[in-house]
């Protein structure tokens, strides 16, 4: 397979420009977060506040608001931070890991909220919650290009690849 030339775009950023399926991907996921957002903090407020596990010691209303507002920063940052879109990738994956404990709960406790009524379409749900995280990673192109955030985390510290020490330019 051919590798596709890079290109710079700030200094410790050079990735391979994204194929236009991983861009769509990235708006759409992009749309959808902020629409959750928007939902969070709107008409979907007791929809989400059933997700939130019953032992989390944070308020319920709290967590929600704060989960809506990360998710409108998170969309609006997949549409409008292309250049940041591998960094990004990682910030919605992470998030999408950190809120899955909710799904769990959600099961776990038998809480119904946005037509999960059932034990059977609670449990279907979980599935989902991996696919984002790889919808995340794909669309950015996060996994392809994660070399770019090492190489750039090293040079920042003065190491090699190797790990040894060398002259900073």
């Amino acid at each position: 397979m051919a590798t596709r030339p890079a290109i710079r775009t700030r200094p410790g950023t050079t990735t391979a420009p994204t194929s236009l399926p991983r861009t769509i991907a990235r708006f759409v996921l992009g749309a959808f977060l902020l629409f959750a957002g928007t939902a969070h903090l709107t008409v979907a407020r007791s929809e989400f506040a059933a997700q939130v596990p019953s032992w989390l010691p944070l308020d319920t209303e709290v967590v929600v608001i704060a989960s809506g507002v990360v998710e409108l920063l998170l969309g609006a940052a997949l549409v409008a931070l292309g250049r940041y879109r591998v960094v990004v990738g990682w910030v919605v994956a992470a998030f999408f890991v950190a809120i899955f404990p909710g799904n769990i709960a959600q099961y776990v406790e038998g809480v119904s909220a946005f037509g999960l009524d059932t034990d059977a379409a609670r449990l279907t749900r979980l599935f989902f919650q991996p696919a984002l995280v790889l919808w995340a990673l794909w669309s950015t192109g996060a996994w392809r290009d994660r070399a770019v955030l090492s190489r750039t985390g090293r040079s920042r510290i003065g190491l090699s690849r190797t790990g040894r020490n060398r002259p900073r330019p």
